[in-house]
């Protein structure tokens, strides 16, 4: 039996608006949840977000919505 692939396409724009933001303070609302803290590396299909000295790595297709604070 085949296995079967899932692809999630690279949004740019997207990722232009994450990198727009990189070093300020977002909130992310994410299909897990919300989180808020700064923004410290953005990745074609990830992002890396500091909240409260812990890192959290968010695959950008969990992203809802994004807000700068």
């Amino acid at each position: 039996m085949p296995q079967s692939l899932v692809v999630h396409p690279v949004d740019h724009c997207v990722v232009e608006c994450l990198m727009s933001l990189k070093g300020n303070v977002v909130v992310l609302e994410t299909t897990r949840g919300r989180l808020d803290g700064c923004l410290i590396d953005v990745k074609p299909d990830h992002v890396v977000l500091e909240e409260r000295h812990k890192k959290f790595i968010v695959r950008i297709c969990e992203i809802v919505w994004i807000m700068p604070d």
